[in-house]
């Protein structure tokens, strides 16, 4: 019986692995290394602050991504450090690569920040 359990703890582990080498196969295929440079403008994902800030409107009307802020460091690989605004005091300025994404639009247009409190 122990030998029958053991064989059944090897062959799900073998399992486990291919199925893993599997999906991070698949996610290497589908992730796309992004990489920003000092001055660069990106956008930011406000989400993770759902609960803490609220920008306009509330539910799926709420924008995604706020900005563009410009990039005044690379603190370490895939962590910048953003040139905030005013508005914005209350957040720590440095952000994670997958809350940042490039900003393909003109300088000029600036999605407004609004804080409702309440």
């Amino acid at each position: 019986m122990i030998r029958e359990t053991t064989k059944k703890i090897v062959q799900i582990k073998n399992r486990l692995l291919t199925v893993r080498s599997h999906q991070k196969s698949y996610a290497d295929v589908r992730c796309k290394p992004m990489e920003f440079s000092v001055g660069d403008m990106v956008m930011l994902k406000v989400s993770p602050w759902k609960g803490v800030i609220r920008f306009g409107k509330r539910g799926k009307l709420s924008p995604r991504y706020v900005g563009p802020f410009k990039v005044i460091d690379r603190i370490g690989h895939g962590v910048y450090k953003l040139e905030l605004p005013d508005e914005l005091c209350g957040i720590y300025n440095t952000f994670h690569v997958s809350n940042l994404k490039k900003c393909l639009a003109d300088e000029n247009l600036i999605i407004p920040l609004y804080r409702r409190t309440g």
